[in-house]
């Protein structure tokens, strides 16, 4: 079993759904759960997983963390050596994810996005970024608050990217060549 299926394993998606869409736990499609938002398809999660390569002690940015269960996953892959920080929007799914978080994973927390800011600009920058929403353009912002030797993944007008920041000033950007279909990037 690979890290991600382990992580998959150790946190069932089920935990972090609303409870009307709970009996739909095991479906591979996405679910909502309120305010526009959904609970991602767990294939494309595991495949962003599986692209955003996060080891132990990296220090993780979940933008879009919805229901909390991304942000669980990613700290269960960073161990508590970690430090995973989740940002969402919407100040309901701020409360949502933080108690489907608890206090299972010490080394993470969601925050709620600051008006205009893409991110969580203030404690970059950071190995991993994981972008759970499409805004149609890989964002500078973003780009920004990686570390070197940093990795995003995201999807940017439907395509799956991974953008490494391979020096200071140098960055790879590269597409699967898959699309998926997103919440938009708010």
């Amino acid at each position: 079993m690979d890290l991600v299926s382990e992580a998959f394993a150790a946190v069932p998606r089920i935990a972090f759904l609303p409870a009307e869409q709970r009996r739909h736990a095991d479906e591979d499609r996405p679910l909502p759960i309120g305010h526009g938002a959904t609970n991602s398809q767990p294939w494309t999660v595991a495949h962003m997983l599986r692209l955003l390569d996060v080891s132990p002690g990296d220090r993780v940015l979940d933008v879009g963390s919805g229901s909390g269960w991304t942000t669980a996953l990613l700290a269960h892959l960073t161990g508590p050596t970690g430090d995973v920080i989740g940002v969402e929007t919407v100040p309901a799914l701020v409360e949502m994810g933080r108690a489907n978080l608890g206090r299972r994973f010490s080394w993470a927390r969601i925050v709620r996005a600051l008006p205009g800011v893409l991110g969580w600009p203030d404690e970059a920058p950071y190995d991993r970024v994981l972008v759970s929403a499409d805004g149609g353009r890989v964002p500078a912002e973003l780009e920004a608050q990686l570390a070197v030797g940093g990795r995003m993944v995201l999807p940017a007008a439907s395509l799956m990217t991974v953008v490494d920041r391979l020096d200071p000033g140098g960055l790879r950007r590269t597409s699967s060549g898959d699309r998926f279909t997103f919440v938009p990037l708010r």
